[in-house]
Order: C-alpha cells, then structure tokens, then sequence
C-alpha cells in the first residue's frame, strides 16, 4: 500500500465517524467474510425530506482493519442525504470516498461495507424493524451478537476475492 493512501487511512482512523450502535434504527445490516475474520454491522436511521425517506444517520461497528474502519466511517457520511436506492446504487469504489482507489488487496474492505449497506437497505431488510438497542450493562460483545444474530438481522458472507 502506498504512503498517501496510508496516510488518508490514518488520517480518516484519527477521527472516525459515525462509530457504536444507533438507538431506534430503522435497519441494521451485517456482514462478514470467514475466510479473514472480517466482519461489519451497519445502522441506518430515516427521515423525510421533501417528501422522499432519506438517509438522515448511519452508524457501524466493524471487527476488521484499518482500511474496513476507514471506508465505513467515510461511507456513512457518504449516504447521509440520499435515499436507500440512491445509497445503493453507489459503486464500491464510491464508498471509500475520499481515500480514492484502494489497491486489489484492500478492495474487500469497500466491498465490506457494500455488503453491510446492502444487507440493511434491501427491500427485504428494510421493511423489517431494527432490533431492539443492547442494554449498556451486561450487554454481550459485538463477538456475541455477530455469532448469535436476532431476528430481523440478515448475515452475508462475502467471497474472498483473493480465492
């Protein structure tokens, strides 16, 4: 990886975005890739803007690198605004924002978070409700409820694109 892009990683790490869990989410979506060990949860809260539902928060966990951290905390800055479809018609190499082109072995962590944004945005998935909050004390890890997803909560598993 190159020195500029390493530097707009760290840059985008020193002051993530959006990071922890939304109360009253309006859909959660979470993926995860086996084969790495990498895996992303994604909450979107709605409002209504001149008459369309928008984006109005998003806000992620994610159990991957630095670069997975990086591209979700700028892609949910991303997609505040825009509708689901609009949010979903954003091409993976859009949602690393203003880290640019990430190099064929850092593609996976944009398509991380594609994956997470798809699975709360779908149609499917976001007709459904947004599980209830975790309580603060007592609360499982965000391990525990990736390995025991409540109902309402889709699981993706992502290819490796190195396979």
């Amino acid at each position: 990886m190159n020195d500029d892009l390493q530097k707009r990683i760290q840059a985008a790490l020193a002051n993530p975005q959006n990071l922890g869990e939304l109360a009253g989410a309006d859909a959660v979506g979470t993926v995860g890739n086996a084969d790495c060990g990498e895996m992303l949860r994604l909450w979107v809260k709605f409002k209504e803007q001149n008459g369309k539902r928008v984006i109005d928060r998003a806000t992620f966990q994610s159990f991957g690198c630095e670069t997975a951290i990086a591209v979700a905390s700028l892609a949910t800055e991303l997609i505040r605004g825009k509708t689901a479809e609009e949010a979903l018609a954003l091409k993976t190499e859009e949602l690393a924002g203003e880290l640019g082109p990430l190099p064929p072995m850092k593609i996976h962590c944009a398509q991380l978070v594609e994956g997470a944004l798809r699975s709360a945005l779908e149609p499917a998935a976001a007709a459904k409700p947004a599980p209830a909050p975790i309580a603060p004390t007592g609360a499982p890890t965000l391990l525990d409820s990736f390995s025991q997803p409540k109902q309402g909560v889709k699981l993706t598993f992502l290819d490796d694109p190195n396979n």
